[in-house]
């Protein structure tokens, strides 16, 4: 077999699987933040229940936590809004571990919806 044939099956193999790690790198990247929105919709919503909030109100408060998470990377933003909003109707090991928890129930909820 002429070798410059295998040297093209093997670079298109290559750029193959190149492609294919960029699109999962791609593909986590947009899991991984629809998860942490939908979490932090979640704990708006469970931060505007301590604070009594309902209805249209504690829809409102969670688009606000979600906004909050653009602010800088990670999730301390999100975090001193939630602790500065309920003061303390919550303490850090509380809201920390919720946040936790609502990353589990959100990820669980999108792979729900995937399935689907």
């Amino acid at each position: 077999m002429d070798p410059a044939f295998n040297r093209g099956i093997q670079m298109s193999t290559f750029d193959d699987r190149e492609h294919a790690f960029e699109n999962k790198f791609a593909h986590d990247a947009e899991m991984q933040f629809k998860a942490e929105a939908r979490r932090n919709r979640l704990l708006g919503l469970w931060a505007a229940g301590l604070m009594g909030k309902t209805g249209e109100d504690a829809a409102e408060y969670a688009r606000e936590v979600v906004k909050s998470d653009f602010e800088e990377a990670g999730d301390e933003d999100v975090y001193r809004k939630v602790s500065g909003d309920l003061g303390d109707r919550a303490d850090e090991r509380t809201i920390r571990t919720k946040m936790v928890e609502l990353m589990a129930e959100a990820k669980a909820q999108l792979m729900t919806e995937i399935r689907e």
